[in-house]
């Protein structure tokens, strides 16, 4: 691979305790496309996060210290990086901590190589702008551009992971009309449709004056959610 090429390639950044794990993960990725650096724990994801640009991190849950969950927590205070966990607790609940922490995505241990590879480019394009829309939708005090993906509350730019930008622009897409959990999970690669569900819950916190009874996102009842704009 060229300097040039390599330079240009999505930045991986993978945090897992165990040596084996980063290693084996780093020379995959490698292989297939991505540059890639490791991290032992939390505390030295948060020290090169502090000077590098990541397009996407890859978090073991189960680390000691400081865990997965949390360090997601954390970065999502200041960053909307997409965020895939990697644990070998597969439980529901587990999947819904990790969203309602802000991570993007959960694969579980043990896992197919090829499908963390599929992940990850799902990932990665959902963060992508979409230079063709420039439509703006208004909800009360915020604006959501979807070609550029910028949600703004009172003119202040608010973070949104990867999920929410995805499910913003589905959603975004067919104003005014009811979209089903099942399509807003297919179109937007989301593993399971409960986190649908969360991810609602953390879009109406940064669009609704009260997220307990929305204005905007509203559920309807046997189908899904629909987005209403002003």
């Amino acid at each position: 691979m060229s300097r040039t090429i390599a330079e240009k390639s999505p930045h991986i950044l993978v945090v897992d305790d165990d040596e084996r794990i980063r290693a084996l993960l780093k020379r995959y990725l490698t292989d297939n496309g991505f540059r890639v650096s490791t991290a032992k724990d939390g505390a030295e994801a948060r020290e090169l996060l502090g000077s590098v640009e990541f397009d996407l991190l890859i978090l073991d849950v189960m680390m000691p210290g400081m865990s997965g969950f949390d360090l997601t927590e954390k970065i999502r205070a200041a960053s909307n990086v997409p965020i895939l966990l990697l644990t070998a607790r597969g439980l529901p609940e587990d999947r819904i901590e990790g969203l309602e922490r802000g991570a993007d995505d959960y694969l579980s241990k043990p896992f197919e190589p090829r499908e963390l590879v599929l992940r990850i480019s799902a990932l990665l394009r959902r963060s992508r702008p979409i230079a063709r829309d420039r439509q703006t939708l208004a909800f009360g005090g915020a604006t959501f551009e979807p070609g550029r993906g910028e949600l703004r509350r009172n003119g202040e730019l608010v973070r949104l992971t990867a999920g929410e930008l995805a499910l913003l622009r589905v959603l975004a897409a067919k104003p005014g009309e009811a979209i089903s959990r099942q399509a807003l999970a297919e179109q937007t690669s989301t593993p399971m449709e409960r986190s649908i569900d969360v991810q609602i819950t953390r879009i109406r916190k940064k669009i609704e004056d009260d997220p307990r009874t929305p204005i905007y996102l509203q559920t309807v009842r046997g189908v899904g959610y629909m987005l209403i704009p002003d």
